[in-house]
């Protein structure tokens, strides 16, 4: 366990006295999942502004889609690598295909960051009339919370290692 995560246990631990090993392990999972997002926030948040605004002289009626589509490929290869890295750590005795794992987190976040923010956007910016700016902010609340839910049962599974498992790292 790493200098933060011990942070983390003691300021939860000191907190909710009589929370358990597995609520606290999951607590500390998602406000780490809250630090990777917040970074993947502000990156998505860049690209989709420098997207608006490199679209500008264009008149692109829809530049907020294309702004969306931007931020969710580079900043989903960003919240991969540190998630898999920080976050759903692969715990002793068991593994993940991590080609796998960074095809369903690819999937998961096009559910959530193309096909509802998009949805989500419209509703904000055409339908109820909110600045395109202020619409990927909005999501948020909805965005995080099941993206967590969907990276931690989902997208970062793990599986108990088989003995033949073994056998081929020994052969790597």
């Amino acid at each position: 366990m790493g200098k933060f995560d011990l942070f983390l246990d003691k300021c939860i631990t000191a907190v909710f006295k009589n929370i358990s090993e597995s609520k606290k392990k999951t607590l500390i999972q998602f406000i780490k999942f809250g630090f990777v997002g917040l970074s993947n926030t502000l990156l998505s948040y860049a690209l989709y502004m420098i997207t608006i605004w490199a679209l500008k002289p264009l008149h692109f009626a829809y530049d907020y889609v294309v702004g969306n589509l931007v931020g969710f490929f580079l900043s989903v290869l960003w919240s991969f690598f540190w998630n898999n890295k920080h976050v759903f750590t692969v715990e002793e005795g068991r593994k993940r295909n991590w080609v796998l794992a960074l095809l369903k987190t690819y999937m998961s976040y096009a559910f959530t960051g193309i096909l509802l923010t998009n949805v989500l956007s419209y509703l904000w910016v055409d339908i109820i009339g909110l600045p395109k700016e202020v619409a990927p902010l909005i999501n948020l609340v909805i965005t995080v919370p099941l993206n967590f839910i969907i990276n931690k049962f989902w997208a970062f599974s793990t599986r108990k290692k088989k003995p033949d498992d073994k056998e081929k790292e020994e052969e790597a």
